[in-house]
């Protein structure tokens, strides 16, 4: 058993839940005609493309970033919906998680000294007991819900696949249990509905229950307040601060919107183009924050008084989003970086390098030659 600790920027404790070390994940191109005659090498989406973070139990823990930065594909590497091309997941698992495990004569590998296993090397015919501990949030309420069932039916089917409850009575009451910590009340006149016959915040409180039906330790929550109204928002981030105090849990919530972030997450890490640029206590990234892309998003963020809403604000970026399959050489955040222009004596290491994370401040983390320099 091998100690793989040392080689994260930060310290992990006793009470890391979840850590991960250079996670990679990358999606293969079909290559053209051409490509295939010349025996071109193999193009890839990079998608996530080495990325170190950790989580505490207990944890409110973003992921914020534009568009295709690479945020989802990390939620879903950490659900294991994805197999990640390299890296390591360290997961703290409960007793009852490897119970599961070894009665079916599974033993999975070890990657540290206080007994967390790698995500990554468990084999696909081995992850059912693993969807007890790890569940998931979908950001769209309309395509995650079976329109050919109903509610009782979509949160029975969880406990059917696991075995919980012996008689159909006794699954019942979790999912009637399941609809009052989700405030779908009362549950009789919820049970026998389908999912078009209930609205788009309903919906996504039925998406809660059945992440919770199986009483899991994490849960990755994926922008899933992005496509409700902005008077259901709050309703459904309350509900899961609620849900969180009472069951224990730890989150995983990716999203665009940092005022979001702010109000509900604890710890936040920034990423653009499959790399995590900056991380930290949500406060101290938002309110002062390090790397030129966290100030950009930051300046982004629509001002609510109409004072200063006349004056015109310059967003400190440049250009667009370079492609995921031609990463620019160097720090790839250059070709857009205003720093990277009035600072002339970081320009090579800016070209030629990546940046390596740096603590800068006490739990504040960036990667930027700015400060990786000094």
């Amino acid at each position: 058993m091998s100690d793989v600790v040392s080689k994260l920027p930060f310290v992990v404790d006793k009470n890391t839940i979840l850590y991960g070390i250079d996670v990679r994940m990358l999606f293969p191109l079909r290559r053209t005609l051409t490509e295939f005659f010349k025996r071109s090498p193999r193009r890839y989406v990079h998608a996530v493309d080495g990325v170190s973070f950790k989580i505490q139990e207990g944890d409110i823990f973003g992921i914020a970033g534009e568009s295709g930065c690479g945020k989802t594909t990390l939620g879903k590497v950490i659900m294991r919906l994805y197999k990640p091309t390299g890296g390591i997941l360290a997961y703290s698992p409960r007793k009852e998680l490897l119970e599961a495990w070894r009665e079916i004569g599974y033993q999975p590998p070890i990657v540290d000294n206080d007994g967390r296993i790698d995500l990554v090397k468990i084999p696909g015919r081995y992850l059912r007991p693993l969807r007890r501990e790890i569940q998931i949030v979908f950001q769209d309420p309309y395509g995650s819900l079976n329109p050919r069932h109903t509610l009782s039916r979509i949160l029975e089917e969880p406990l059917i696949i696991h075995g919980i409850g012996e008689t159909r009575e006794e699954r019942m009451e979790i999912v009637a249990k399941a609809l009052e910590d989700v405030k779908l009340v009362p549950v009789e006149e919820f049970m026998d509905r389908y999912p078009h016959m209930i609205s788009g915040g309903q919906r996504q409180r039925v998406g809660i229950a059945r992440a919770l039906i199986l009483r899991p330790r994490l849960i990755v929550a994926d922008e899933p307040v992005s496509m409700l109204d902005a008077s259901i928002r709050a309703e459904i981030l309350e509900l899961m601060l609620e849900v969180k105090a009472r069951y224990n849990l730890t989150y995983v919530f990716i999203t665009h919107d940092l005022a979001v972030a702010r109000y509900i997450t604890n710890k936040i890490a920034i990423m653009y183009l499959g790399k995590i640029v900056e991380m930290g206590e949500t406060l101290k990234v938002i309110d002062n924050p390090l790397h030129p892309y966290t100030v950009a998003l930051r300046a982004a963020i629509p001002e609510p008084d109409p004072e200063n809403r006349r004056r015109m604000r310059e967003i400190p970026i440049k250009g667009e989003v370079p492609s995921a399959v031609n990463i620019p050489p160097g720090c790839r955040f250059h070709p857009r970086c205003v720093a990277y222009d009035t600072h002339p004596e970081i320009r090579r290491f800016c070209r030629e390098m990546e940046p390596p994370m740096v603590e800068v401040e006490p739990g504040h983390y960036v990667a930027c030659w700015l400060y990786a320099k000094r």
